[in-house]
């Protein structure tokens, strides 16, 4: 397998760090790819701004600066852009994620929105949930951030979006018009012009088989599967998703 790509798409909690701890030798090996290409550290969590993960990298020992982090986000932001004329935006998400939002120029509302994005609500309550509800039963168009039912955290899990559009669907009948985080084309879209790379020029380093190793399978990328987070080798051969290599962890990137 060749290891010279001109972009390197980095998953992070489970690949280069694990709960509040980097992952051994990722420092080091992200500092290697800088010098090979592009490296941008990838995440369907839209709980957070850009600016709080690439605060998170350099503590653990990892410069970043925010344009080197790429979220569901932004991947969202980019799709609104290329699919709607300046909607109102009615988006059911913590503040981090508006201002992100805001900051792109997306005019955000409580009342009568055009569009109702769902993303990761860590400060959630029945009250924003029974509105969004009320939009989309009410025909607005919505979208999702990302398609994760669980967010890993330092012991076990909690609901991600996923389980959000479970009970969505269950009380309005409709599923999201589009979900933009991976392992979806419009992720692979926005990173591509970030990037300024494609297909086998790529390569996607993940430890979650059903985003990370079928976004790069879905979307033309050369994939690394990490067994340091989530996947191990027995679930990937049950999954029928092909992954061009596995390695114990990202410390084993440029090892023969």
């Amino acid at each position: 397998m060749n290891y010279d790509f001109k972009c390197y798409l980095l998953d992070m909690d489970g690949t280069v760090y694990l709960g509040g701890k980097a992952i051994d030798g990722a420092a080091q090996t992200v500092e290697r790819m800088r010098k090979q290409g592009k490296v941008l550290f990838l995440t369907n969590n839209t709980s957070c701004s850009r600016r709080a993960y690439a605060t998170k990298l350099f503590a653990l020992g990892i410069p970043a600066r925010e344009d080197d982090i790429f979220t569901a986000g932004n991947a969202t932001i980019d799709y609104i852009a290329e699919h709607y004329s300046s909607p109102k935006v009615y988006v059911l998400g913590t503040e981090l994620l508006k201002s992100e939002f805001a900051a792109a120029g997306l005019k955000l509302v409580e009342n009568s929105p055009e569009l109702v994005v769902v993303g990761f609500d860590t400060s959630l309550t029945y009250e924003k949930l029974s509105k969004t509800c009320s939009f989309i039963r009410s025909g607005v168009p919505f979208i999702a951030t990302h398609p994760d039912f669980n967010c890993p955290v330092g012991d076990g899990y909690i609901p991600d979006v996923g389980s959000f559009l479970a009970l969505i669907e269950a009380s309005t009948g409709r599923r999201p018009d589009a979900i933009c985080g991976k392992p979806y084309a419009p992720m692979a879209n926005a990173l591509s012009k970030v990037a300024k790379a494609s297909g086998k020029d790529v390569v996607m380093v993940g430890d979650r088989l059903y985003t990370d190793m079928r976004f790069a399978a879905e979307n033309g990328f050369c994939s690394t599967l990490v067994l340091s987070g989530e996947a191990t080798r027995e679930e990937l051969a049950k999954s029928g998703i092909k992954v061009d290599r596995v390695i114990a962890s990202i410390k084993d990137f440029f090892d023969i």
